[in-house]
């Protein structure tokens, strides 16, 4: 254990904790459910993509890929060309569309409530669907995060990893308890820039030590294609497999909730601009610079590696001294906790929002929902930790994976086709959700490995064909239903329009002064 070490993670802890103390005390006494889950949709834009991107980048990116790339190589690079694809997508055809569409329908403020208010519908069984699923994926997902932070500190400070784990979940909970969505957000900020910093550095001041000073490790052996894209070295089945199941990972930004939520939050359509920017910018860069990462970690360490998911740490141990060796570290600390917070508060909201006051406390006060949602927080959270206790617990690439293909074959068609296709129902929008999810289960159960694809493939695939087919052979929307969807789709030529009303008036003006001048002159 190295007392600088210490140091560095003490002072990040204190930041993070710092954070949602004053956010608890800025909301005191005034804050309520649309505040503690979304912030009261006035988040700025650049803090908005910052918190979408880390959210997303979970400690897998710096732990789990690096790994990859360190084990298998450039036939990894799919993965990353998926989800840089699929985020520009995302910000591109869904936030701008979905934030409109939240608003329309009866201002919603999460993703559940938005699918109901988009059919207009009484019914609550979509709710309870998308409410249970949240939670199973959710601590699965929360587990990965939890299990980082254990190998973190065992493999830095000799803690006892379940220790460790039982730490981190208590920290997490504590600043998602008291600042909710705010607090959520302004961490992954400023964790999103800490990881970008350690991703960008810890690589090339490794490439500039080898060079200079001949610390590269006597025992590499590079596997065979481990430089070439196509994982078996050729353009055949295995292969073609790999580049479709790599791809389709960024199919998982169309159902992510706790990244959907952060393009609802945010407080304009000019914010949304400089987000779109921002966001797409950053998650190019963090791929690029993990994958690097693992490469370089190879050439650096040799391949004596037990656990793959170490590189990125024993790279930067091996390469900085103590105090900054802390501080980049923290960056895994970083990247799990700012995935977990925005888990923990999705799927608090989920419960709290859309199960506990519409079934159970219909009159439930602001104040009785927020505590609602805390302990919702405390329940997963402790879930999660069991799982990540497991010993027979699964890798953080393999945890992340599962909960990713859940939540993208479950959720992402659903919310392509609700803002995309009118036609779309109620009855047809829960049988995809259903489908979506019990065949990306089944699928990773008994054909993920004999097939070697990616199990969220075939769970969006039946998802979308599903919410087609139902709709299709049930009644159609309510009128109310496709008015409210016509209106909303306007809402941004509307806006248009105006902009540029306002601009030829003022070029009118403009150019009426300038003729007048001119005329004068003469």
């Amino acid at each position: 254990m190295n007392v600088y070490e210490m140091i560095a993670f003490i002072a990040y802890f204190v930041l993070v904790i710092g954070v949602g103390i004053y956010f608890f005390f800025k909301s005191k006494g005034n804050a309520g459910e649309k505040d503690y889950f979304l912030g009261g949709r006035d988040m700025n834009g650049l803090v908005a993509a910052l918190s979408a991107g880390a959210s997303d980048m979970s400690a897998w990116v710096l732990m789990g890929l690096p790994g990859a790339f360190y084990a298998t190589g450039l036939s990894n690079m799919w993965i990353s060309v998926g989800l840089f694809i699929g985020t520009a997508c995302a910000w591109i055809f869904i936030a701008p569309r979905l934030r409109r569409f939240s608003i329309a329908y009866n201002d919603s403020i999460t993703i559940p409530q938005y699918l109901t208010n988009r059919f207009q519908s009484d019914n609550k069984l979509l709710l309870i669907i998308c409410a249970v699923i949240f939670v199973v994926a959710y601590c699965i997902y929360a587990a990965s995060s939890i299990s980082a932070c254990g190998t973190l500190f065992n493999t830095v400070m000799g803690i006892d990893r379940n220790t460790a784990m039982i730490g981190a979940a208590v920290i997490i909970i504590v600043y998602t308890f008291l600042g909710g969505f705010n607090a959520v957000c302004w961490t992954d900020f400023f964790q999103g820039l800490l990881m970008l910093a350690a991703l960008m550095i810890a690589p090339i001041i490794a490439v500039i030590t080898m060079q200079g000073a001949g610390f590269i490790a006597p025992d590499v052996v590079i596997p065979d294609n481990y430089y070439n894209a196509l994982i078996s070295g050729s353009f055949d089945k295995n292969s073609v497999i790999n580049i479709i199941s790599g791809l389709a990972w960024g199919l998982g930004y169309m159902g992510m909730p706790h990244i959907l939520i952060r393009y609802i939050s945010i407080k304009s359509e000019k914010e949304m601009k400089k987000s779109r920017i921002v966001g797409t910018c950053w998650t190019g860069i963090i791929l690029v610079m993990a994958s690097v990462v693992g490469m370089v970690g190879l050439k650096y360490l040799g391949g004596g590696l037990t656990d793959n998911s170490q590189v990125f740490i024993r790279l930067v141990r091996g390469v900085f001294p103590a105090l900054v060796a802390g501080i980049l570290l923290s960056a895994i600390l970083a990247a799990s906790m700012s995935t977990a917070d925005s888990q923990l508060l999705a799927s608090s909201s989920a419960f709290s929002s859309d199960v506990y006051k519409p079934i159970f406390r219909k009159s439930a006060s602001d104040k009785e929902m927020l505590w609602a949602g805390r302990i919702v927080v405390i329940i997963i959270s402790v879930v999660a930790l069991a799982i990540a206790m497991n010993p027979d617990c699964e890798g953080i690439m393999a945890l992340v994976s599962n909960a990713w293909g859940a939540f993208g074959s479950a959720f992402g068609p659903v919310i392509v086709l609700s803002l995309y296709w009118k036609r779309l129902n109620y009855n047809g929008a829960l049988a995809s959700i259903i489908v979506g999810f019990a065949v990306d289960m089944l699928w990773y159960k008994f054909l993920a490995t004999p097939t070697g694809l990616y199990e969220i493939v075939p769970g969006f695939a039946a998802a979308f064909i599903t919410a087609i087919v139902v709709s299709l052979l049930t009644k159609k929307p309510d009128d109310k239903v496709v008015e409210i969807f016509e209106k909303a789709k306007l809402l941004r030529s509307n806006l248009q329009c105006r902009v540029s009303y306002k601009a030829g008036i003022f070029w009118w003006r403009m150019s009426s002064s300038a003729h007048k001048i001119i005329s004068k002159s003469k």
